[in-house]
């Protein structure tokens, strides 16, 4: 296959931005796909797909490429030559693959190179996950499936799979998930008229468990505190069918923006937005809600087949600052939760420090008046989904 050079330039300095000057691999690919429109189909999807695939095996490509391992995520050490380098390493490689040569061996490389992990995240889900860590990891280094949520007020998966099929886009039903479409190939949906006309979200299905493990109902007084840009609040919305009152608050306004701008074109006016102080939370919610969503910072190492470039920012004392503000969030807001109401405590992560053992430190302390319900556990070499966790509490009284 002939390449232009302008696209090995945009692919090598894609990694560079993300490597080097720590850019989210995500933003960094909208950002040049937005600059390249004159760029077709073929390239386009060329560029994305060779940059994601070169961050999801970001270690093992450097060392295959001849370059010192100990330096693969030093920002210094990222030059512009060593990317070219590594770019022809891997294209030679894919080439060869595709037609059907051999290619030297990756088996005698240390087991966190081959996964392209580092070091502590591959000491860390040995020590967790024991002798199912190697189908766990395997799992996580696959590209992530796209699936929808259906918008249920105004549509359902089997009528929206019909709509669908219309545009020659096939979509399957998903068990166990009365909303949820998964799509055959990936395929760019935002520009559809299913999409602007607000019957569907893009959700992966884990994500789509939460929701109703609240146990939600319409006319109930329900917060969302940790809402980001939304995806569960308008689940939620949809399963109080748009009546009652939905409070959806985060720290970051940004968010809130998007939110609103995806409220509106599900048609749901239920939603209160608001911005939450960091430090300290307000007392005039304290036993004003029937239902509470925890979806807390976290360090989001379920989500590697869909944010690849995670595992590579992420690291042991992050995680140990994320474990103190959940621990927090769980404290402070839990207050919120009416006698007899309920509240979801979610991640999606898989470290058990982030999920379970954060539960069962918060019940240690505040059993009294706290019931576990129910806990959920998702993982993509189980169900293949993203990794989730997802506690439901019933507060006592």
């Amino acid at each position: 296959m002939t390449l232009h050079p302008n696209i090995v330039s945009q692919i090598t300095a894609a990694l560079g931005d993300i490597f080097a000057r720590n850019q989210h691999a995500e933003q960094t690919v909208d950002a040049r796909l937005k600059a390249n429109r004159k760029w077709g189909a073929r390239d386009r999807r060329l560029f994305a797909e060779s940059v994601y695939e070169n961050v999801r095996w970001w270690r093992l490509h450097w060392q295959l490429a001849g370059l010192p391992d100990a330096e693969c995520l030093l920002p210094e050490s990222i030059t512009n030559e060593r990317l070219v380098t590594l770019w022809e390493s891997y294209w030679t490689r894919r080439e060869a693959i595709a037609a059907g040569l051999p290619v030297p061996s990756t088996s005698g490389l240390p087991l966190a190179i081959q996964a392209s992990v580092p070091d502590w995240l591959f000491e860390l889900g040995e020590k967790e996950f024991g002798s199912s860590w190697p189908a766990l990891l395997e799992a996580l280094n696959k590209p992530a499936e796209v699936y929808l949520r259906a918008n249920s007020m105004h549509t359902s998966a089997a009528a929206l799979q019909a709509d669908l099929a219309g545009q020659s886009i096939e979509a399957y039903l998903v068990p166990g998930l009365p909303d949820a479409l998964r799509l055959k190939e990936r395929r760019k949906l935002g520009n559809s008229a299913a999409f602007c006309n607000g019957l569907f979200e893009i959700q992966d299905a884990a994500s789509q468990h939460v929701a109703p493990l609240l146990q939600v109902e319409p006319g109930q007084t329900v917060i969302d505190a940790c809402c980001g840009a939304g995806g569960k609040t308008l689940h939620l919305a949809a399963l109080m069918r748009n009546k009652g009152r939905l409070l959806a608050l985060d720290v970051r306004d940004k968010p809130l923006h998007e939110l609103a701008h995806r409220a509106k074109r599900a048609s749901v006016s239920c939603i209160e937005l608001g911005v939450l102080d960091r430090e300290q939370a307000p007392e005039d919610l304290n036993a004003s809600a029937d239902r509470l969503l925890l979806d807390v910072p976290c360090s989001g190492l379920g989500t590697l087949r869909r944010s690849a470039d995670i595992k590579w920012k992420m690291n042991p004392k992050e995680i140990a600052r994320l474990m103190r503000v959940q621990a927090r969030i769980l404290h402070d807001y839990s207050r919120w939760v009416k006698p007899g109401g309920k509240l979801v405590y979610a991640t999606c992560s898989l470290l058990p420090d982030e999920n379970e053992r954060q539960i069962q430190g918060f019940l240690a302390s505040h059993g009294a008046d706290w019931t576990l319900e129910q806990e959920l556990h998702l993982r993509p070499d189980r169900e293949g989904f993203d990794g989730f966790y997802a506690a439901r509490l019933k507060r006592n009284g």
